[in-house]
């Protein structure tokens, strides 16, 4: 991986995309230039990009599957792990670059993305909470806990909004939920003793 090209991919990264679709085209990267394509609003051409390559390229086959969540016109289904890997890092980048209508255009399948890997609203939530989008993004985890209640990540996540907001009740209830999932959970542990010591003074 050239200095050139690792250049261009945190500047895309950075949300400044401008050349980066030139250089991938110019230099033959064709998922990045397809991912380009996204971000300019041009789904037509992204998607013939994707497609030319899906078959040498597992991003690329689930790069299809978004251009077809984006435009509401799906075709087959993704995996498992397509979505554990790729989701929530697209539905980042699409965030990052303002592309609301495109984000609410996924989210709205996420009752049935549902269905292919639980952990579906927990990764929506966490780009939301990424991008300080709070109110939508622990509407997002309040029903990846009605569906997926044994993640102990996902009442971390919860625990830490809450003390956030300063509200160390629900704070230590979503800390107990995720302690009895698993009593291990470090970042839980070092949470509740830090209410613990703040409830010293």
């Amino acid at each position: 991986m050239n200095s050139d090209y690792k250049k261009t991919v945190n500047k895309l990264l950075a949300s400044d995309i401008n050349g980066c679709r030139q250089f991938f085209m110019n230099n033959g990267y064709t998922l990045e230039e397809a991912y380009c394509n996204i971000l300019e609003d041009n789904l037509a051409e992204a998607k013939r990009l994707f497609f030319s390559i899906e078959d040498k390229d597992i991003r690329a086959k689930w790069g299809v599957f978004l251009c077809g969540l984006i435009s509401g016109k799906i075709e087959g289904y993704p995996s498992y792990f397509a979505l554990r890997n790729f989701l929530e890092i697209d539905l980042n980048l699409l965030t990052m670059y303002y592309k609301g209508e495109y984000v609410e255009n996924i989210v709205k399948y996420a009752d049935w993305l549902y269905t292919i890997n639980p952990e579906v609203h927990k990764f929506i939530g966490r780009v939301f909470l990424n991008n300080h989008l709070e109110e939508y993004g622990m509407a997002f985890l309040l029903k990846a806990k009605d569906y997926f209640y044994n993640d102990p990540e996902l009442h971390y996540l919860l625990a830490e909004q809450y003390f956030k907001q300063n509200n160390i009740p629900e704070c230590k209830k979503a800390i107990e939920n995720c302690l009895n999932v698993l009593p291990e959970y470090f970042p839980a542990i070092q949470l509740q003793k830090k209410i613990e010591k703040n409830c010293e003074y």
